[in-house]
C-alpha cells in the first residue's frame, strides 16, 4: 500500500522540520522528491540524508524562496527538467513575520503574510496543474494550521491566512476534481519545529500546551511522514477538499 514508485514530488519549505519529514516519507515509498527552501546548503544536506536513508538517489536539492513567483516558476521548471512531470505537490513554505495584536500590525507584515501563505500557494498550484491534468491524476497538499479554527490575540493575521489557505484548497478541489486532481489542507497543531519555537521553547508554555492535548505531548516533525505518503497515494484517491487536523486531539471534528 501507499506505493509511490516513479512519482515526482515537489515540496516547498522542505529542507527541515515537517517539510523534510514529509519528503522523507514520500521517498521511503518510492517517490523522487525535490528538497526546496531558500538556503541551498541546507537543501543539499537534507537531500543527502534522505538518499542515504533510502539507499538510492531519491532526493535532489533546488533553492527557492517560495514568496516570489519567478522563483516558483524556476523551481517547477527545474523539477520537470531533472525529474520529469510532477505528480505530487506539497506547499509547506509559510511565514509569520508578526506576533502581537492585529491593531498594531503593519501593512507590510499583513501583506507578506497573506501573499506568502495564500497567493504563493495558488501560484504553485496553477504551475503544477498542467502536469497533473495531463496524467488525469495528482495530489496537492497545502500546509495550513489548526490556528485557522480559532481567534488569537497574538497570531490573528497568521490564522486568517491559514483559514484562507483552507478556503483556497476547497475551491481548487471543487474546480479540479473532474480533472482527477485532489487538493487537501494539512492542519498541524503545535509541533516542535524551529518555525513554532516561540510557542513551545518556554518550559511553562510547553507544559500548558501538553496539558491541553489529549495525547499529552507536542507534535514532532516525524508525525507527518505517514500522512503525506497516504494522501499522495492511490489509497487516498477519494479524499479531496479536506482540512486534515494532525494535532494530538486538540482540534477534534474540524
Amino acid at each position: 500500500m501507499f506505493d509511490l514508485t516513479g512519482r515526482v514530488a515537489l515540496l516547498t519549505g522542505s529542507s527541515k522540520g515537517m517539510g523534510a519529514a514529509m519528503a522523507e516519507g514520500l521517498a521511503e515509498q518510492g517517490a523522487k522528491v525535490v528538497i526546496s527552501s531558500r538556503k541551498i546548503d541546507v537543501c543539499r544536506a537534507t537531500a543527502k540524508a534522505i538518499n542515504e536513508k533510502v539507499g538510492r538517489e531519491a532526493a535532489i536539492p533546488i533553492a527557492c524562496n517560495a514568496g516570489y513567483k519567478d522563483q516558483l516558476e524556476a523551481l517547477v521548471d527545474e523539477t520537470r527538467s531533472k525529474l520529469g512531470k510532477i505528480d505530487i505537490c506539497v506547499g509547506n513554505a509559510g511565514v509569520n513575520p508578526y506576533y502581537g495584536p492585529m491593531n498594531d500590525i503593519s501593512d507590510g507584515a499583513y501583506e507578506k503574510t497573506m501573499r506568502n501563505n495564500v497567493q504563493c500557494n495558488l501560484w504553485l498550484c496553477q504551475m503544477v496543474k498542467p502536469d497533473m491534468e495531463e496524467k488525469k491524476r495528482g495530489s496537492i497538499l497545502i500546509t495550513a494550521s489548526v490556528g485557522a479554527f480559532s481567534p488569537s490575540t497574538t497570531l490573528g493575521t497568521y490564522n486568517i491566512s491559514k483559514m484562507a489557505a483552507i478556503a483556497l484548497v476547497r475551491n481548487l478541489a471543487a474546480e479540479w476534481g473532474p480533472l482527477g486532481i485532489r487538493v487537501n489542507a494539512l492542519c498541524p497543531g503545535l509541533v516542535k519545529t524551529d518555525f513554532a519555537k516561540a510557542l513551545w521553547a518556554n518550559p511553562e508554555a510547553a507544559k500548558q500546551a501538553i496539558a491541553r492535548t489529549p495525547l499529552r505531548r507536542l507534535g514532532e516533525a516525524q508525525d507527518f511522514k505517514g500522512i503525506a505518503a497516504f494522501i499522495s497515494s492511490d489509497e487516498a484517491s477519494w479524499i479531496t477538499g479536506q482540512a486534515l487536523t494532525i494535532c494530538g486531539g486538540t482540534d477534534m471534528f474540524r
